[in-house]
């Protein structure tokens, strides 16, 4: 049952807790209030001021089991706190571990501070799950993906335009990864995980697929150099680092040039033109 005073109280706290750059966003001039502003907050958790503001008023429908992990999201909730939440509004808390899609607080921080970089935040599946503007502007909005196709490994063999963002010259050596990598975790995860359907659908839709899964290669690393063929722009060469979440499975992968370089000079370029030019593409 949910607990509409206790739910109120949590969200206000943790709102009047929070400064605008700590979640990414500009602090600005005026402010009356010390922490973020109800309309922030909603902005954040992709629901509507008006639905934001009841919850803290004890009032309006129970929230969803969506709203509430959008929520948790929004407020760069600890997992103990999203849980927490979940409970106050009379839902049981989803699993963590590989499974969980709640990014932590720290992960989202650096995401936040990396707004004139392209970076990702990915499942150990390939799904993406928060990107900044720039990485929007190179490869463009891969949140928008559902099912089997939010992973870019299922997306690699079902979907050609998929390829279309990579340089032909490694299109062998990323078949070989994804199903490497598919490998690596169907085995760790086990029958019945999510891995294991990903990996059955593509037996069944994906000649290809089943050609290199039958190789059983496992252990093959993506290379630390990515070449990207942007239809604006055209080739880009970029360095990919990864910090790893080890709780959740995630991993943060973070794009630059070398300064100087081509490369460089296109990824200046595309911070001006935006996700539009990929559209246009």
């Amino acid at each position: 049952m949910i607990d509409r005073t206790a739910l109120a109280g949590f969200l206000r706290r943790r709102r009047e807790s929070l400064q605008p750059e700590d979640v990414g966003l500009p602090h600005g001039r005026r402010r009356r209030t010390s922490g973020l502003r109800r309309e922030e907050v909603a902005l954040l958790c992709h629901m509507s001021t008006d639905y934001y503001a009841r919850l803290e008023r004890e009032r309006g429908p129970q929230p969803s089991e969506q709203m509430i992990a959008s929520i948790a999201q929004g407020l760069h909730l600890s997992l103990d706190e999203r849980d927490h939440l979940f409970r106050l509004a009379g839902h049981t808390p989803p699993p963590r571990g590989a499974d969980s899609e709640h990014i932590s607080p720290g992960l989202l921080r650096i995401l936040d501070r990396l707004h004139d970089t392209p970076a990702e935040i990915v499942t150990e599946l390939g799904e993406t799950l928060r990107q900044t503007p720039l990485a929007v502007a190179l490869t463009g909005d891969l949140t928008v993906y559902s099912g089997p196709a939010r992973s870019i490994g299922y997306r690699w063999f079902t979907d050609p335009a998929t390829r279309a963002l990579y340089a032909p010259d490694d299109h062998q050596f990323l078949t070989r990864m994804f199903v490497s990598g598919l490998r690596t975790v169907t085995a760790t995860r086990g029958p019945g995980s999510r891995a294991t359907h990903l990996a059955d659908l593509l037996l069944a839709q994906s000649e290809e697929f089943r050609h290199v899964w039958d190789d059983h290669e496992i252990g093959i690393r993506p290379n630390e150099v990515k070449h990207f063929v942007h239809p604006e722009v055209g080739a880009l060469e970029l360095a990919c680092q990864t910090l790893l979440d080890p709780d959740q499975s995630h991993l943060l992968l973070v794009y630059t040039a070398a300064p100087g370089s081509e490369s460089y000079e296109k990824l200046q370029l595309l911070s001006v033109i935006g996700p539009q030019a990929l559209r246009r593409g």
